[in-house]
């Protein structure tokens, strides 16, 4: 699954063209579903408005080809049950709901924000747990009480640990579909944590080669599952050299599939960081324009 960029111009507009040939790239290359406005797509600096209309372009490009998850998350609720019930209206798939940010609530409160969200509106829901960018952590102990509720259905986890994987795995594997949101963790957490895949970003740059690294992880051909990730391994830090999304839109750009754009605060790549990209685009035989 591709946690799709939102590509912009030089001055930060949205640019829904060039959106349109990223979701044709992605069904093209065998990609299983996008992730419309997560964290890759700048949903912190796009406007409400400006958020839908991204949801509603990547619905209507993808035209049912495959599955649209809507990243409908906020660190207020009643802003978080709004998003969700007008991209459920939209015609999204599932929501993917990362978990509130900056305000740091308890175990608790996390537990009654998601199970407001999923009583309100009557779409499949993903969690999401991203430690690393929120300051807040989802416990496996809460995520397992969410499991309860009927249409929480996943978990995207990117706390950068593969004994929470195996943890979350024990607790509620059977009940929920765990993704991982750490692309270097993925492939092993397929296989050795009961994993059923990945809410990529360097499956923005490389979708073929994710969905065949993935597709042998879950059908438990590790040689030819680790071979491709240690292809791609460059890719996963690389794109993490400076926040993400700044260094996939830079490849993209380079890639000639999205022009040079972002929102401040977000900047262009540091020059230094060039070469290092470069080089791992070339180790996933990648071919730069």
């Amino acid at each position: 699954i591709v946690a799709i960029v939102t590509p912009m111009q030089a001055d930060g507009a949205v640019d829904y063209n060039a959106l349109d040939r990223l979701v044709d790239l992605h069904v093209e290359h065998g990609t299983d579903a996008i992730v419309a406005v997560g964290t890759t797509g700048e949903s912190a600096t796009l406007s409400v408005e400006e958020h839908l209309e991204v949801i509603r372009r990547v619905i209507a490009r993808a035209a049912k080809r495959v599955p649209v998850i809507a990243g409908t998350g906020a660190n207020a609720t009643s802003e978080a049950i709004e998003l969700t019930e007008r991209a459920r209206r939209a015609g999204a798939d599932a929501c993917l709901l990362v978990t509130p940010y900056y305000n740091k609530p308890t175990q608790e409160g996390l537990y009654r924000h998601y199970r407001a969200i999923a009583e309100a509106v009557a779409i499949p829901q993903i969690l999401y747990n991203v430690p690393g960018r929120t300051a807040c952590d989802m416990l496996p102990a809460t995520v397992a009480r969410l499991a309860e509720i009927p249409n929480i259905v996943g978990l995207k986890e990117a706390s950068a640990s593969l004994e929470r994987n195996r943890q979350l795995a024990e607790l509620v594997g059977d009940r929920l579909a765990l993704l991982s949101g750490d692309d270097h963790l993925a492939c092993e957490s397929v296989l050795t944590a009961g994993f059923r895949g990945v809410i990529s970003v360097t499956a923005n740059v490389a979708p073929r080669l994710m969905r065949e690294m993935m597709a042998a992880a879950l059908r438990g051909a590790a040689e030819d599952a680790r071979r491709i990730d240690r292809q791609l391994a460059p890719l996963h830090s690389a794109l993490f050299l400076e926040s993400n999304p700044i260094p996939v839109k830079w490849a993209l750009t380079r890639l000639g599939l999205i022009p040079a754009g972002q929102r401040l605060p977000l900047t262009p790549l540091a020059e230094q960081y060039h070469a290092q990209v470069l080089e791992a685009l070339e180790a996933a035989d990648i071919a730069v324009a």
